[in-house]
């Protein structure tokens, strides 16, 4: 990779990565594209989704969005559904089938059943192209989520906690450190590199409540005149909204209700997942890293959605045994979960790169551990690719594969896609190849 575009603003012991400016690339690589980022995202919904609701009646370019689908509509023609894919290595041994299933999610090997600390899973496809792409990036890869807890102990029927919380592995044994606190991740992103300042520069930046940016404003000024009209106007946004968030986390941890004061206040689970997607939106937009996974909550989350009058938990609820009333919750609370894809889609696409917009440049990839949360099959799961037209993928299909497919010819294809040759990958029988 190019370190051409790796551009950053140094100051008083701190570093902060720059967006990708045009201006300073020469025309030549931006007309080719060769300096152009590539990345890899993903996005994990627990649960499982009711297929009913999610499959286009139609094969090809000519699909219409099934109802939960319908957030996502002002991006039809940057999404493709996929369906009859299956994860076989998810279905566990006994109970279990959320924990299995998610710590399958992306590596699709079958994960060792134990509560103790011999955890066995297989290298995530996402940490294996991290090793390619990562490398020259201060984080190869970020592990995110916005729920909470730890690895020890069982979570579900006899399984580790570590294969309910973790998507990303880094080897068969060892879980992707992920971060769920919004705070502590601006912190490690924009922060982190304060490890250069002296215990007197960090006390006074404390006590000012300086902005990171404060530190930098002198080696922005020098670079302001070697920029084109538009990417200053990109570097004020850019700014702009780092101080905006910086100053919105503030508040919420200033906030935050104490033992012993006042009761604990109810979680806006709304404001949480949206602060974290708008952390993932900077990351990227700065370069941070290349490749991020997000889990939307924990394997078999039982979290209530008071913001969609819901009080009973999701993972209750998902097991509706063909109840109208639950029917109608889970039907709400997947269109809720597509207008998060949407935030994420949409704020990517919204913003400008080389020729076309972040979007272009970046793959998503969602789906869940498991098909109907109900029945708990890993079958037909529900699959979404967006973006990456930049690096040649087929969008706004929907591809209907046959139903021995395996989920990991699907991983393999987009490995390639993500520049890293790669003939097989858990039990892949082939590639299916998102730029055909």
């Amino acid at each position: 990779m190019s370190m051409h575009r790796r551009r950053f603003l140094k100051g008083m012991g701190v570093t902060l990565a720059l967006p990708f400016l045009p201006s300073l690339v020469s025309r030549r690589a931006l007309a080719s594209g060769t300096d152009l980022p590539r990345r890899f995202l993903v996005f994990y919904v627990p649960n499982g989704i009711q297929m009913d609701w999610w499959t286009p009646d139609r094969e090809g370019a000519q699909f219409d969005l099934k109802d939960i689908l319908l957030p996502l509509a002002p991006l039809h023609d940057r999404i493709s559904v996929i369906t009859g894919l299956r994860n076989d290595p998810a279905r566990p041994d006994g109970p279990g089938d959320h924990a299995a299933g998610t710590g399958s999610f992306l590596t699709s090997a079958h994960c060792f059943k134990t509560e103790g600390a011999n955890i066995r899973n297989g290298v995530s496809i996402d940490q294996i192209i991290a090793n390619t792409i990562g490398t020259e990036h201060r984080f190869p890869s970020l592990a995110l989520s916005s729920q909470g807890g730890g690895n020890v102990g069982g979570c579900d029927s006899g399984y580790s906690c570590a294969y309910s919380r973790n998507i990303s592995w880094i080897d068969e044994t060892t879980p992707a450190a992920r971060e769920s606190r919004a705070r502590v991740l601006f912190n490690r992103l924009f922060s982190g590199a304060q490890a250069g300042m002296t215990p007197e520069m960090l006390e006074r930046k404390r006590a000012y409540k300086q902005s990171v940016l404060d530190f930098v404003l002198e080696d922005a000024q020098q670079l302001q005149p070697r920029l084109g009209h538009h990417d200053r106007i990109k570097l004020d946004e850019y700014f702009t909204g780092i101080r905006e968030l910086e100053r919105q986390l503030t508040l919420g941890a200033q906030n935050q209700c104490t033992p012993g004061d006042l009761p604990e206040a109810v979680e806006d689970l709304p404001a949480r997942i949206t602060q974290m997607l708008d952390l993932i939106l900077l990351s990227l937009r700065c370069d941070l890293s290349p490749v991020v996974t997000y889990m939307l909550g924990n394997a078999g989350s039982n979290r209530s959605m008071p913001h969609l009058g819901i009080g009973d938990g999701h993972h209750q609820i998902s097991h509706h045994e063909n109840d109208p009333v639950k029917l109608d919750q889970l039907r709400r609370i997947a269109a809720w979960e597509m207008e998060m894809v949407f935030h994420l889609l949409n704020g990517l696409a919204n913003t400008p790169e080389g020729e076309g917009s972040m979007l272009d440049n970046t793959l998503v990839f969602f789906s869940s551990e498991c098909e109907d949360g109900n029945r708990h099959r890993h079958s037909n799961l529900p699959v979404l690719l967006a973006g990456g037209e930049a690096m040649g993928v087929r969008q706004g299909i929907h591809r209907r594969v046959d139903d021995q497919t395996p989920i990991a010819d699907l991983f393999v294809g987009i490995a390639r896609t993500m520049g890293v040759p790669i003939d097989q990958f858990g039990d892949s029988q082939g590639v299916l190849d998102p730029r055909s």
